[in-house]
């Protein structure tokens, strides 16, 4: 069955592994997977000059998707402007090309889209459609403090995640040991960040911000060299 048919039809918590597995057949096949919110960014666009600390051997290796084959998680944190965003989706579109399904969303949009289920009783299905996909790409993780019900929702789509071995990519400015003063309920950070950290790949991507090289007009802006 093609990778996309299986992303529209596979609603058990193991079938992001299984497809993952099958990905080698169905790239042969020229089969590609799904996907939900990704941008263009792409690996080859990335430039690893931009800093001497970007971790560049490390994002190389991770674009082999040994972890998403293993079920595994990846972190990537470190100051604004550096690239997370822009890694994220590349590994992302990596696990397209191997046939599986991606969807990438703010992790503040997913919230709000979770909190919306509660009002008109459609929670579980919205959770289902979170934790279905191959590889899940939170972007924005722990921005800011949790609330109660924010905290409880990101448990039950992680832990869901977790039973059924799917991978994810969280980015995050804040490095991972910060992410547990912004829940309100230590016990429920401590469940849920113990089980995440210590089952991801942890890259820091440290550097200055690339955004002021993209800024509109600034080649225009920069002062003209004075002539000899």
């Amino acid at each position: 069955m093609p990778a996309a048919v299986v992303a529209e039809h596979g609603h058990r918590l193991g079938q992001p592994v299984q497809r993952a597995r099958v990905a080698p057949r169905a790239r042969a096949l020229g089969q590609f997977g799904t996907t939900t919110g990704l941008g263009q960014a792409t690996l080859e666009e990335f430039d690893f000059t931009a800093s001497p600390k970007l971790p560049a051997a490390q994002i190389r290796d991770l674009a082999a998707l040994r972890w998403l084959q293993a079920g595994e998680s990846v972190i990537l944190f470190g100051p604004v402007g550096v690239g997370k965003s822009h890694v994220a989706q590349a590994l992302g579109h990596l696990a397209i090309r191997r046939g599986a399904d991606v969807r990438f969303t703010k992790t503040s949009k997913a919230l709000a889209d979770l909190a919306g289920g509660h009002a008109d009783h459609t929670w579980a299905r919205r959770l289902r459609e979170y934790a279905r996909p191959s590889l899940l790409i939170l972007d924005d993780f722990a921005m800011r403090e949790l609330t109660a019900p924010q905290a409880d929702d990101l448990y039950e789509l992680i832990s869901e995640r977790a039973t059924g071995g799917a991978s994810m990519v969280l980015t995050s400015n804040r490095q991972p040991a910060d992410w547990y003063p912004l829940f309100p309920n230590p016990v429920v950070a401590e469940s849920l960040l113990d089980r995440l950290i210590n089952s991801s790949h942890q890259v820091f991507m440290n550097g200055p911000s690339y955004r002021p090289k993209k800024r509109p007009g600034r080649a225009a802006t920069t002062p003209a060299k004075p002539s000899e």
